[in-house]
């Protein structure tokens, strides 16, 4: 399953390290962002994911990090070891874990990162990769920062859809 452009997303209530629950309710616009700890593509976004994170908070912009691989096979995935990376980090938003992948799977995640640019409405407006470089930090999230600035003004990203680059979401099973 995977929601389409314009189509309303799935909600969902996961935890973050802290035990609180987040979902993607109520925010003039919502990022929902599946990650993880050990990806090189994920780790090589995540500077420029904090910083829109930062950039857009006063703006009414949630960004919520969902780690969805399974830490069985992924040890470095647990909920333990997201705890911990973000006790040593400056995380400007909450980091959830979803066990049962349910909401990875309602999404149709693909890869980490995998970018979703939701509405006050939750309709997905944006959907792929951070911008079109992850070795290229110049690029400074650029799809990412353009969907939400047309999001916030009541227009249509362009583009609305980009292929998301990153490692496969690991799977239980």
């Amino acid at each position: 399953m995977s929601v389409s452009i314009g189509v309303e997303a799935p909600d969902f209530e996961l935890p973050d390290t802290d035990g609180s629950t987040h979902s993607p309710d109520g925010d003039p616009a919502t990022v929902v962002v599946f990650t993880c700890n050990h990806c090189p593509y994920a780790l090589a976004w995540h500077d420029r994911i904090m910083a829109v994170a930062r950039d857009y908070g006063d703006r009414g912009v949630r960004v919520l990090a969902i780690n969805s691989n399974d830490a069985q096979r992924y040890p470095r995935d647990s909920y333990e070891a997201m705890k911990q990376r973000v006790a040593t980090e400056r995380w400007p938003l909450p980091y959830l874990r979803d066990e049962s992948q349910e909401v990875a799977h309602a999404y149709g995640a693909q890869t980490t990162p995998d970018v979703f640019v939701l509405d006050a409405q939750r309709r997905l407006r944006y959907r792929g990769a951070p911008d079109s470089g992850y070795d290229d930090p110049s690029q400074n999230a650029a799809w990412l920062r353009g969907a939400i600035d047309a999001v916030l003004a009541g227009g249509d990203p362009s583009p609305a859809e980009t292929k998301p680059i990153g490692c496969s979401i690991k799977w239980k099973g």
